[in-house]
C-alpha cells in the first residue's frame, strides 16, 4: 500500500502521535524539546518522509499581511500597468501590498529586498532584471522568503515563474507578417536592459528561417529605459539611411515602436499598407498607449491579468498552506495577435 502523503503539521502529529505545540516548538528550535521527544519527532518525521514548509511557519509566526512588488521601473507603462493588476488582485485576497520601483537600476532592486526582509514581508512577487540581477543575493533571499517571479525569469530562482511564451508570440507576429507583407526585419537595443529582448531576438531568427526567409536584425546604440527616444534616435537614423532591405520592421517592443513611428513621421513617411506607405511598423507587449500612436500599432497583447492573477496566486499558495511546491513551476502564456493600421 502507497504510504500516506502528509499535508501540514496537523498531520504530521496525528499520526505520530506528538501533540501540535511540541511539534511546532521542535520545528522552531529542536533544542527546545527533551531529547526524547525530539528523538521520537525525528524517527517520525523519517518514517513519513514530511519537509515542514519554513516558509508557512515563518508566516505565522510573524502574522504578517505585506506582500512586497518589485518591478524594475514603474515610469514605464508596461510594469505599471502589469503591477497595478497585481497589487488588485493582492487587495482582493486581503493582503497588503507595498509597491516597490528599483528605478532601472539593479543596486536598487538588491536594495529593495534588503527593505523588504527588514520589512518581514510575508512574500515578494518580482520582476527581476534577469542577468543583470544579483542571483546569489536573490538566491539567499529565496531562502528566507517566499519568492515567485514574474515577467522576466532568472533560471532556478524562486519558487515558480510566470511571463509570456516569447516564442510564440514572435513567431504569431512574424507569421502575420510574411503573410500580409513583404517579410519583417527586426530592430532591437544592442544592449537590452530585459533578458525578453534576447529571447524575441532569437525566436524572431527561428520563425523566419521557419518561414524560409533570411533574418535581418538592427541594432540601437543606447543604454537605459528611455526606449521612446532610442527609437526614435537610432530608428530615425536607419530610416533616414535606407538600410533596411524590406519595408517592414519588427521593433522588439513597443516603445520602441513608438520611437519608430514618431521619426518616420519626422522624416515625411507614410506607415502602414496601405497604397502610398512606405514602411510598415509593427511592435510587442500591447503598450497602454500603443492603441492611441498615428496610425494605431500592430503589435502582441501580452495576458497581464493572467500574468497576475497567476503569480499572485502561487504566491498565495505557498503561504496558506503548509505544502511546499515540490518543483519550480513555470507558466508561459501565450500572446494575442493585435492588427491595427501600422503594419
Amino acid at each position: 500500500m502507497a504510504q500516506r502523503r502528509i499535508r501540514n503539521m496537523e498531520e504530521f502529529a496525528a499520526v505520530s502521535g506528538i501533540s501540535r505545540p511540541t511539534v511546532s516548538k521542535y520545528f522552531n528550535d529542536p533544542d527546545s524539546v527533551r531529547a526524547t521527544t525530539r528523538k521520537k519527532i525525528e524517527t517520525a518525521l523519517e518514517e513519513h518522509d514530511y519537509h515542514p514548509n519554513v516558509f508557512a511557519m515563518n508566516q505565522n509566526r510573524r502574522r504578517t499581511k505585506n506582500i512586497g512588488v518589485v518591478v524594475p521601473n514603474l515610469a514605464d507603462p508596461f510594469f505599471s500597468e502589469i503591477a497595478r493588476r497585481v497589487e488588485l488582485a493582492c487587495i482582493e485576497a486581503g493582503y497588503s501590498p507595498i509597491l516597490l520601483s528599483s528605478h532601472g537600476n539593479p543596486e536598487m532592486e538588491r536594495d529593495n529586498l534588503t527593505s523588504l526582509r527588514s520589512l518581514k514581508a510575508a512574500g515578494v512577487l518580482l520582476a527581476p532584471f534577469g542577468r543583470l540581477s544579483e542571483k546569489d543575493l536573490v538566491k539567499t533571499f529565496e531562502a528566507d522568503f517566499p519568492l515567485v517571479l514574474f515577467d522576466a525569469n532568472i533560471s532556478g530562482v524562486g519558487q515558480a515563474f510566470v511571463g509570456t511564451n516569447n516564442t510564440q508570440s514572435i513567431d504569431l507576429m512574424v507569421e502575420y507578417l510574411c503573410r500580409s507583407g513583404e517579410p519583417p526585419c527586426f530592430f532591437e537595443m544592442k544592449f537590452p536592459t530585459n533578458p525578453n529582448a534576447k529571447k524575441r531576438r532569437t525566436a524572431y531568427i527561428e520563425s523566419m528561417e521557419r518561414h524560409g526567409q533570411k533574418p535581418h536584425i538592427f541594432q540601437a546604440n543606447g543604454k537605459g529605459w528611455n526606449f521612446e527616444e532610442i527609437g526614435r534616435d537610432e530608428g530615425g537614423r536607419l530610416l533616414a539611411e535606407n538600410v533596411f532591405p524590406t519595408n517592414t520592421v519588427l521593433c522588439s517592443n513597443d516603445r520602441l515602436a513608438i520611437g519608430m513611428l514618431s521619426a518616420a513621421y519626422g522624416l515625411g513617411m507614410r506607415v502602414g499598407q496601405t497604397a502610398g506607405c512606405h514602411i510598415r511598423i509593427a511592435g510587442h507587449d500591447d503598450h497602454p498607449f500603443s492603441k492611441f500612436t498615428c496610425p494605431p500599432l500592430t503589435t502582441i497583447a501580452q495576458d497581464y491579468e493572467a500574468i497576475a492573477n497567476r503569480a499572485v496566486h502561487t504566491l498565495f499558495g505557498v503561504l496558506e498552506t503548509e505544502e511546499n511546491l515540490r518543483d519550480r513551476q513555470e507558466t508561459l502564456f501565450e500572446g494575442r495577435l493585435i492588427m491595427r493600421d501600422s503594419a
